[in-house]
């Protein structure tokens, strides 16, 4: 793949039902049954945490078939400092491109435009083996958790910048956008706005609940 091939730009009030159908067609019975994402895709756009100028779509072969979205997360340490931090997702490729550098393309990019707003470091939730090639480690590794001294194994963690998190301890706390999601009628009745499909099971999401329920026990 060259970079001729395709173009990444920001996504615009005209892409959003392309968008969120192909967010649908890219998780749909990923994680559970179904998917959610292109609900959260919906209802972020309209959240306070969420960045406008993060908001990139990928073109190939004339159509979108890749976008990445990002809202603003916070990192607190043990005496009460602050910092603003990163977090993005749903990233997504359509089904028909995944595994031909559409995905890593998409998040260089973003990560270089990160870094001209003035952000320095990622948090997200994912599985490692799709992100530890992008420079993602375990958060145990920057001492990064959540409340009660957690550190999931799905919790990654990027320095935008070399020591950005300088040594210390922090506790993770992530935007609140995603709670609607929790409301299954919500999602239900958001999803008959498109074609339907089905419903079922596959063995990725076995694999999604090891990784979402998994912790790193300290030695």
């Amino acid at each position: 793949m060259h970079s001729n091939d395709y173009i990444i730009r920001l996504e615009t009030e005209n892409d959003y039902c392309i968008v969120e159908n192909l967010v649908r067609e890219a998780f749909w019975n990923l994680s559970v049954p179904g998917c959610y994402e292109h609900y959260f895709v919906h209802i972020l756009r309209q959240h306070e945490d969420f960045i406008p100028a993060l908001d990139f779509v990928l073109e190939a072969d004339g159509k979108i078939i890749g976008s990445i979205m990002y809202a603003k997360a916070k990192l607190i340490d043990e005496t009460g400092g602050e910092k603003q931090i990163l977090s993005f997702g749903p990233l997504c490729i359509h089904p028909d491109y995944q595994r031909k550098g559409y995905g890593k393309a998409l998040l260089e990019y973003t990560f270089e435009k990160a870094v001209e707003l003035g952000y320095d470091t990622i948090v997200i939730f994912g599985n490692p083996d799709n992100y530890v090639a992008r420079g993602f480690k375990s958060c145990r590794k920057y001492h990064v958790c959540l409340s009660g001294d957690v550190y999931p194994c799905a919790m990654l963690v990027k320095e935008l910048q070399p020591g950005a998190l300088d040594g210390k301890k922090w506790f993770f706390h992530p935007s609140n956008a995603d709670a609607p999601c929790g409301d299954s009628k919500a999602v239900a009745e958001f999803d008959k706005g498109f074609p339907p499909k089905e419903k079922a099971w596959q063995p990725s999401q076995e694999a999604f609940y090891i990784h979402s329920h998994s912790v790193i026990v300290a030695p």
